[in-house]
């Protein structure tokens, strides 16, 4: 079972649709106790960080989602999901994230914002088990104005350019983070959410 966390931002229907079309049992949980009942766990989300960490804070699902990626299991950050992982972001001064991971993240400087439409994946770690049968420069599916800036370059899944490389996928040990659409991705966006699922 994967457990979708709904903290009222984005489309989570079509992530969990995308998600059982490729083979999932999920669940949209707006309670915290569900996350240890899962196998996997999916942080979507669009939207300013600081007020999906407030709604994540109101839901008590800050600690569950540290407990959750400390006990090992499968976690996947979409767009803003992504973002939320690391320490602070410039959005409106600096706001603080989960801080799961070392880093930063950014606005686009000059350049039209949001970053939007389909675009390459430059495939950084060819180890990376949430890229398997995935070719570099497949297109994939953006909608965003800021961008992860990690500490460590290693976590580095994918980059993508836009006026320069940014950060476009992160994998580190058990945590997963894209910050494209991959349910808005078609074909490749599916073997992506595919491959999560067949994580063990």
């Amino acid at each position: 079972m994967i457990a979708i966390i709904d903290y009222e931002v984005g489309n989570l229907r079509s992530v969990q649709k995308a998600l059982e079309k490729v083979g999932a049992q999920t669940v949209i949980t707006q309670n915290s106790a569900d996350l240890k009942k899962a196998d996997k766990v999916v942080l979507p989300g669009v939207g300013a960080i600081k007020p999906a960490m407030q709604k994540l804070k109101e839901l008590k699902f800050i600690d569950a989602i540290k407990e959750t990626i400390n006990s090992g299991k499968p976690f996947l950050g979409i767009c803003l999901g992504l973002q939320l992982l690391f320490e602070k972001s410039s959005e409106g001064g600096d706001v603080k994230g989960l801080g799961i991971l070392k880093g930063s993240v950014e606005r686009f400087q000059n350049l039209k914002v949001p970053h939007m439409g389909w675009n390459q994946l430059n495939i950084k770690n060819k180890n990376c088990s949430l890229l398997k049968g995935v070719e570099t420069l497949s297109n994939v599916y953006f909608c965003h104005s800021y961008y992860v800036k990690p500490t460590d370059p290693t976590v580095t899944a994918t980059s993508t350019d836009y006026g320069n490389d940014f950060v476009s996928s992160i994998a580190t040990k058990n945590i997963f983070g894209v910050q494209f659409h991959p349910e808005k991705s078609q074909a490749v966006g599916l073997k992506i959410l595919k491959n999560f699922v067949e994580l063990s």
